[in-house]
């Protein structure tokens, strides 16, 4: 019998916003119960420092430069180009149709194929159901409630609710319906919460519950923010940069509770319809946390910076996988994977090929979540063209080992870090390993080559 599957896509989560994974103020009961019954993946990363790139690389298997989808899709072109020195790489503004999406390759398989939630990788014409998926219940062009998370939404693809409804609790049940309508046909459910991106809104008496929290601890009493830089380029949200120190906002706080909430419905109910021992389950964001600009509403420390940055805090995120009798449960992987990879995997669980036309990125994970083998892989890449709201400038990137290098577009300084003695990094060995810095580098360049990679061009109009 062929396994459901369920992918849940989280918005901007921090990489240490649960229990399991370090935070000392969220709760997360479900999910560090969901971590406890699979495996936790201690080096995860999401495809790119935002939300777009990632999720198209989680639909085709594909790094984001391959695709051409580099950046988050604005509907409005309001925000793009950004010009500071440079003048942002030109990028695709939907998902390919001539891509073999994910859910277009289960659906050949036999899968009923659902999304719910976010979708952010094109409007009328390229939406959920113009990729393979049967149903789409929230999916548009919208990259976040613009109307709030309270009813009425004004989303495309999703009926308001009753006056005040809150947005993550009515996804939770559209998808709890659907796992409970299921004939027994395998399904794949992708829920993507629009959660916890902003506006930071949340019900409120969770919020009071978390402010009581926050004066209990006397989190008020210890330094919250440091100032940054002031954003070198035009058009940014914020004139600088404002960095946060510790997970103590009470609204945020509030969000990821009911983020955890909603998983602990989907995990009820397939428990109650007895599908929970053959649904395999995979939990991730598409984005490190939003802590440097837009209110600063999480910290990713001991990694630094977040959002929109290549430094970790912008691409290393929480990663759980729960496959009942599969997985090991209290596993803990330490390899470094990526978002991509997630396409493969689930095809090999499910015990499909992949589609010979289509050229993948990822790799399966399944010799990890088995605990069968390491992966075949010699480095992870990013590729990220473009100017960030959260104070990021262009770049790319190459973790290879414990090694991890970025490439600064700007002025086309590089910077060496060892992650395993230096997560924060803080000691840039450029300078010091010269020739590590030069394998790296020209590593870089040749998967930039491969996947042909757009630059951005010099500005002309920019005056230092």
């Amino acid at each position: 019998m062929k396994p459901n599957v369920i992918v849940i896509l989280m918005d901007d989560l921090g990489w240490k916003d649960l229990g399991c994974t370090g935070s000392t103020f969220y709760e997360t009961p479900n999910l560090d119960r969901l971590a406890a019954q699979g495996m936790r993946f201690t080096d995860a990363y999401a495809s790119c420092p935002v939300c777009s790139p990632s999720r198209a690389s989680i639909m085709t298997g594909k790094y984001p430069a391959r695709v051409g989808v580099t950046d988050w899709i604005d509907w409005s072109k309001r925000c793009h180009p950004m010009k500071g020195k440079l003048i942002d790489a030109p990028y695709t503004d939907h998902l390919p149709h001539s891509e073999v999406s994910l859910a277009r390759a289960l659906k050949a398989g036999g899968y009923r194929t659902w999304h719910v939630g976010k979708w952010h990788l094109g409007g009328e014409g390229c939406l959920p159901t113009d990729h393979g998926f049967d149903i789409n219940i929230g999916g548009g062009k919208y990259g976040m409630p613009y109307k709030g998370y309270f009813s009425p939404y004004q989303l495309d693809n999703l009926e308001d609710g009753p006056k005040g409804e809150y947005l993550p609790e009515r996804l939770t049940r559209e998808a709890v319906n659907l796992i409970k309508k299921s004939d027994g046909t395998p399904f794949f459910l992708n829920l993507c919460h629009y959660l916890v991106h902003t506006p930071i809104q949340a019900k409120p008496e969770l919020v009071e519950y978390f402010k009581a929290k926050s004066a209990r601890l006397e989190l008020d009493k210890l330094p919250t923010f440091e100032e940054g830089e002031r954003l070198p380029y035009i058009g940014a949200l914020e004139k600088c940069v404002v960095r946060r120190l510790l997970q103590s906002d009470p609204v945020y706080a509030a969000m990821v509770k009911s983020m955890d909430e909603s998983i602990g419905e989907i995990l009820k109910a397939l428990e109650e319809t007895g599908q929970d021992r053959n649904t395999a389950i995979f939990f991730t964001s598409d984005n490190g946390g939003l802590s440097t600009t837009q209110g600063s509403p999480t910290c990713n420390l001991p990694l630094i910076e977040g959002k929109g940055w290549m430094y970790e805090g912008g691409t290393r995120v929480a990663m759980l996988a729960r496959w009942p009798q599969r997985i090991q449960p209290e596993s803990v992987c330490r390899e470094a994977v990526t978002s991509p990879d997630l396409y493969p995997t689930i095809l090999e669980l499910a015990g499909l090929a992949p589609d010979p036309m289509q050229k993948v990125d990822g790799v399966s994970l399944l010799p990890l979540l088995m605990q069968s083998g390491s992966l075949k892989r010699d480095a992870i890449f990013w590729h990220y063209p473009h100017y960030g709201h959260q104070g990021g400038t262009p770049g790319a990137s190459v973790r290879c080992g414990d090694w991890k290098l970025i490439e600064f577009f700007e002025d086309d300084h590089v910077e060496l870090y060892n992650l395993r003695e230096d997560q924060s990094e803080t000691r840039d060995l450029a300078q010091v390993l010269s020739e590590k810095t030069r394998e790296l580098r020209e590593k870089l360049h040749a998967w930039q080559s491969s996947v042909a990679a757009v630059r951005p061009e010099r500005n002309p109009d920019w005056k230092d």
